[in-house]
């Protein structure tokens, strides 16, 4: 399957292990704005963090995912939520306006497009989460190992996995 060809797994894995890492450190600084992006080495964690804090909760996160709890790997910030609300309320709004209409029949049509923008937004809600869960994150890290966390700016430090 494509989602285990080596870079696509190795993106899940740290994508798992980020938003766990957020997880542990939002109960930990609550209020703190975080964020992050992985790829296939590692990922970026943005926010005003001490890297020996960020030590504690990757290390954290890397041990409690790796005993089950697949939970840890959801995020409710997670881009793919942003992305699956976008792309869904985009194309059902579209719907009733694609196709060769006049002006005044698209103009009446309008409010039947944002309905369906509207429930398009409702059916992200679940979706997003369940496209976390399946597609952009794997929550069984195998032999996935920490190797490194190097402060890159204020701000700004890089996870180093392998």
């Amino acid at each position: 399957m494509i989602l285990d060809l080596p870079l696509i797994l190795e993106t899940r894995r740290n994508h798992a292990l980020e938003h766990a890492t957020i997880h542990i450190l939002n109960r930990q600084f609550p209020g703190q704005r975080m964020a992050g992006h992985s790829n296939p080495t590692g990922y970026y964690l943005l926010g005003d963090l001490q890297t020996q804090d960020i030590w504690i909760a990757a290390t954290e996160a890397h041990t409690r995912l790796n005993s089950g709890e697949s939970g840890l790997a959801i995020h409710p910030g997670c881009g793919t939520n942003l992305a699956t609300s976008t792309l869904l309320a985009a194309t059902l709004a579209w719907l009733p306006l694609r196709g060769n209409k006049s002006t005044l029949t698209r103009l009446l049509l309008l409010p039947l497009a944002v309905i369906f923008a509207l429930l398009g937004v409702l059916l992200a809600r679940p979706l997003g989460p369940i496209l976390q869960q399946h597609i952009t994150t794997e929550a069984k890290l195998g032999r996935l190992q920490i190797v490194d966390i190097i402060p890159v700016r204020k701000g700004i430090h890089r996870i180093i996995t392998k």
